[in-house]
């Protein structure tokens, strides 16, 4: 197994064996966590970036190389799934209701990001804040599922 790069040890739980790809990078912040299911795998160059709230990714998940995850309140891989290369998960938006602020200075909207059990993400796609893939479903290479 290769070591990934962990820039904070303690918030990271590992319940069992998992499999870490080369390159692996967990940034989670105070407060937050990620969770790994016995049996998962992660893919080289797959990064994990946690502001706050939790990632779970589920006995024997798969995340193919160069996953992003990103996270404010809550992203769930259900047990045994499998995401492809290059895929996003991202539980968050800035609001963007204020048409005379930046965007980067507005407030951040967080609905939570769930992958069912046994459910197939094809490679590059993105699933978005809020939405949600059912049990056993199957997502197109290079799709957009948005809550």
């Amino acid at each position: 197994m290769v070591v990934a790069r962990l820039r904070a040890r303690e918030r990271l739980v590992v319940d069992g064996r998992v499999r870490l790809g080369r390159g692996v990078v967990f940034d989670v912040a105070p407060g937050a966590r990620v969770v790994l299911g016995d049996g998962c795998g992660v893919g080289a160059g797959s990064r994990f970036h946690v502001a706050s709230g939790e990632v779970r990714i589920g006995p024997h998940a798969v995340l193919g190389e160069r996953c992003v995850v990103a996270a404010h309140e809550l992203v769930e891989v259900g047990a045994g799934a499998a995401l492809g290369d290059e895929v996003v998960l991202v539980d968050f938006e800035h609001d963007i209701a204020d048409v005379e602020h930046p965007v980067r200075l507005q407030a951040v909207v967080a609905a939570p990001v769930r992958i069912g059990d046994r459910a197939v993400v094809g490679s590059g796609a993105a699933v978005t804040h809020g939405a949600s893939v059912r049990d056993g479903a199957r997502v197109l290479a290079r799709s957009v599922v948005a809550g």
